[in-house]
């Protein structure tokens, strides 16, 4: 009979791995002092057609550079072919699987996600289901401004939220795809038969979706609803941050990854430190009130509904940090690259994975 955990089926330099019985893993240290003194979950979430061995070498990485603090599941809840299910489906089902994971380890006090490609939407429709506003007492007076800073993500706190080379403004933009070559026709063209490829996930990357009439999810998920809190839980976690590939990555393109227009994508030359030289630009950008936002050109590459999702993901900050394998012999695989999807294929991601262990609230 299999059980809901399964037994330890690998041990790594001080880091012990144990497949949970829907397939996903946790990894924490092999050290039972260490492992049971961690009470922050780091959640990693894979991307289309993906599994948690992609995310294999980070999780070790995390739990080799900090054993005694966190507690690593690699989620496969929504592996290889149930990714083509749609955002929403997929957000549900790893909103699940999360509660699943902080009830067989009730030591836990913090939550962190990391997140690959479309699983970073994935991640944010979680958390929107996830999230618990703040309790406010009787009699207490708090301003709306601290009141919307808090909340919870299934009564744990949160801190880091990180998503890499996530498609935040969906694909279907100029460039938003970059195999498709920039050419519009080409362009129009996927969003009317991506469903056909990618099912309802291609829908909801193409912003095509129109379930009972309402606006495309990806639109609904930059504010609260009647849905789901999906601004306040993202709001919640202490630092947000979104990873980009500047260039070589031909599944998402920059824009859409680092949640910006034409006109703010930066200009970058060489690596911002020695340490991690595949790191070329950095940027902390500020939350912004809706009356703030100034409005943009016609001409800056993005439709009105893509408009409107900068301007909702920019109500809360962000770092970006923006990644170049322009010297790396396996460029064209930035996707992959930029998670150490496949190690030591992709190992010149390494400085990547370390950028996002320096930085790591704890």
């Amino acid at each position: 009979m299999e059980t809901e955990m399964e037994t330890v089926v690998a041990e790594n330099g001080g880091v012990s791995s144990t497949e949970t019985g829907n397939g996903g893993e946790d990894v924490c240290s092999s050290r039972d002092s260490d492992a049971s003194s961690a009470d922050h979950l780091v959640v990693m979430v894979h991307g289309i057609l993906g599994s948690a061995s992609n995310w294999k070498f980070a999780a070790e990485e995390f739990v080799r550079k900090i054993p005694d603090k966190v507690f690593v599941h690699c989620s496969e809840r929504n592996a290889a072919g149930l990714t083509l299910d749609g955002v929403d489906v997929m957000g549900d089902r790893l909103a699940k699987e999360v509660l699943e994971v902080i009830k067989r380890k009730p030591s836990l006090r913090k939550i962190s996600f990391v997140a690959h490609s479309v699983g970073g939407l994935v991640t944010r429709y979680c958390i929107g289901k996830l999230y618990r506003p703040p309790q406010k007492g009787s009699g207490e007076q708090v301003s709306s401004a601290v009141e919307e800073s808090k909340g919870t993500i299934a009564d744990l706190e949160p801190v880091n939220f990180i998503t890499v080379a996530t498609p935040h403004l969906g694909s279907r933009g100029k460039k938003q795809v970059p195999f498709l070559f920039g050419v519009t026709a080409i362009e129009t063209l996927a969003g009317h038969v991506i469903h056909w490829i990618f099912r309802r996930t291609g829908r909801h990357l193409f912003l095509t979706d129109n379930d009972e009439g309402k606006p495309p999810l990806l639109k609904r998920m930059v504010e609260d609803g009647e849905e789901c809190c999906f601004l306040s839980a993202l709001r919640s976690f202490e630092r947000r941050v979104a990873y980009s590939n500047v260039g070589y990555d031909h599944i998402v393109g920059w824009r859409t990854s680092s949640i910006r227009r034409n006109s703010e994508l930066p200009k970058w030359e060489d690596s911002v430190d020695e340490k991690y030289p595949h790191v070329v630009y950095e940027e902390r950008c500020k939350a912004y009130d809706m009356e703030q936002l100034e409005p943009t050109t016609e001409n800056d590459g993005l439709d009105e509904i893509e408009e409107e999702l900068v301007n909702g993901l920019s109500r809360v900050s962000w770092e970006k940090v923006d990644i170049s394998f322009h010297t790396s012999k396996l460029k064209f695989a930035a996707h992959s690259i930029i998670q150490v999807k496949d190690h030591p294929t992709h190992s010149d991601g390494i400085d990547v994975i370390q950028h996002m262990i320096d930085n790591f609230l704890l």
